[in-house]
């Protein structure tokens, strides 16, 4: 009896099986309409709770005005724990995720693990809310790929199918992560793909446009920081922007030579010692948190203050420089997070310290610091993560 039952329901999931990919040849590309609709609406949720995650716990865990101890041992704990984790559970979750999506999509057919998506959201949540200050946003696009590509090998497509899905779920993550369809799909045919005239563009944009309404819809549509209406006071502003794009330069080289240097320092660590390297940043994290509570955290908020022209000038200075060594030591040591949020914290620092100090000789000529520090973020994101 239990072998013809069995018999039974081997031959219904053959037949179901052969409908299916019968349906698929006919039907593919309605197929593909309706899973890029799902893949964005699932991405922007994931994402969203991503958010949550992160803040919240992080929230709890490194409570404004709490006692110095937090600050000094949740990083260490966190870092701790999520080294374990990538070490025993999910070392393909490693790095950034835009690196491994663009080798995912190009090495290995678009093919990200289930395990690695589960991984890749819990190690940097676990990371990021322990007040390690790398950002989400890479880690969201390996997520984001990820779901379009178990979605799309489960349902059975043609392996060229799965590679379509990939970007268009990396550009949904980034949609949401920042609350810019636009910029997502720029983004995701740029940065992942390498191509602006690819022919996955509609499905990208159509991922993009699905996951910023479930942003919309589930948080609101308050955008990532505040900014006030800038000004050009004077041509001459134009010249203090040009200094700016050159600083920013120098400040993009230097932030790459010491993560590359680095990390290529922790590789020579033997073996045994990978899973305990992550501990070096978080204790670094936490040092310098103890003393300067503004560096926990990839500090949206602080970035606000700036924006607004509500930092005073040695606390950038102090921030610029800490935040720096934070990040590429806990980048470098392994911890899971990425440095585009980094990338805009040290740019919008950068710039207010070169509006403050232009304001400060030029008081006539020159707009509010926050304008500068706009201009910064866009430098050092443009330095960072082109290089």
């Amino acid at each position: 009896m239990k072998s013809a039952g069995g018999q039974a329901g081997k031959t219904w999931r053959d037949a179901s099986s052969q409908q299916w990919k019968s349906f698929l040849r006919e039907r593919e590309e309605h197929v593909l309409l309706i899973l890029t609709l799902l893949i964005g609406a699932l991405v922007g949720t994931f994402v969203v709770a991503f958010i949550l995650l992160t803040e919240r716990f992080g929230a709890r865990l490194c409570p404004a005005g709490g006692a110095a101890w937090r600050r000094l041992l949740v990083p260490v704990a966190g870092s701790a724990v999520m080294g374990y984790f990538l070490y025993r559970f999910f070392p393909d979750a490693r790095g950034s995720g835009v690196p491994q999506t663009k080798a995912a999509l190009y090495a290995r057919g678009g093919r990200i693990s289930l395990g690695t998506v589960f991984g890749k959201f819990f190690c940097t949540s676990a990371t990021l809310a322990s007040g390690i200050p790398l950002g989400r946003e890479g880690p969201a696009v390996q997520v984001g790929a990820g779901i379009a590509s178990v979605l799309g090998r489960k349902l059975g497509l043609r392996p060229q199918n799965v590679k379509s899905l990939v970007p268009a779920g990396a550009a949904a993550a980034v949609a949401a992560a920042f609350n810019t369809p636009l910029a997502a799909v720029l983004f995701s045919l740029e940065e992942v793909v390498g191509d602006l005239h690819a022919p996955v563009l509609g499905s990208v944009v159509l991922a993009s446009a699905t996951s910023w309404a479930m942003l919309r819809l589930l948080l609101g549509n308050d955008p990532l920081f505040q900014v006030p209406q800038y000004q050009l006071v004077h041509p001459g502003e134009f010249g203090i922007y040009a200094v700016l794009g050159v600083v920013g330069g120098f400040v993009s080289v230097a932030f790459t030579k010491l993560l590359l240097g680095m990390r290529a320092r922790f590789l020579r660590s033997p073996r045994k010692t990978v899973c305990l390297q992550p501990v070096a940043g978080g204790l670094t994290v936490g040092i310098m948190g103890w003393f300067v509570p503004q560096l926990l955290g990839v500090g949206y908020k602080h970035v606000g203050e700036v924006l607004n022209g509500g930092m005073a000038l040695r606390l950038m200075i102090l921030l610029l420089v800490l935040k720096l060594v934070a990040v590429t030591t806990s980048y470098a040591s392994g911890n899971a997070g990425g440095i585009f949020g980094p990338s805009l914290f040290l740019g919008a620092m950068l710039g207010g310290i070169v509006g403050n100090v232009a304001q400060g000789l030029f008081p006539t000529y020159v707009a509010t610091p926050g304008a500068y520090a706009l201009v910064g973020m866009g430098t050092a994101f443009a330095g960072i993560v082109r290089r």
